[in-house]
């Protein structure tokens, strides 16, 4: 089963980019779709973005259309959240997981990694 860690978090100003990554260990990462998603303290898991096995399609939340570009490099099993304009709505714990096709729900998703705590505040 694949293992996936994340990071590329951190503190940053409003308006401020990050990219986060999530390299991928184990099997077959290039055969299977990925996707980031998000929680903050008291809230629930949100969707962010998706990305299809071979990079030709995307997904986004509303909520970050326009802003975040998810990306993949199967032969360095790595996933790429290109995060702009960040908010601080924005803040939340990133994970990456794997899904058997392209989704916006986190029950299509599994192998979830531990997280990168992104924060945006002035």
């Amino acid at each position: 089963q694949v293992q996936l860690v994340e990071s590329g978090g951190g503190l940053v100003q409003p308006g401020a980019s990050l990219r986060l990554s999530c390299a991928a260990s184990g099997r077959a990462f290039s055969r299977y779709p990925m996707g980031w998603f998000r929680q903050a303290p008291g809230k629930e898991r949100e969707f962010v973005a998706a990305i299809s096995s071979s990079g030709g399609r995307t997904i986004y939340a509303d909520s970050v259309k326009g802003r975040f570009t998810i990306s993949r490099d199967n032969a360095k099993d790595t996933v790429y959240l290109q995060m702009n304009s960040l908010k601080p709505e924005d803040t939340a714990v990133y994970s990456c997981a794997v899904a058997k096709i392209i989704s916006s729900r986190p029950s299509d998703f599994s192998a979830w990694g531990q997280g990168t705590q992104v924060t945006v505040s002035s």
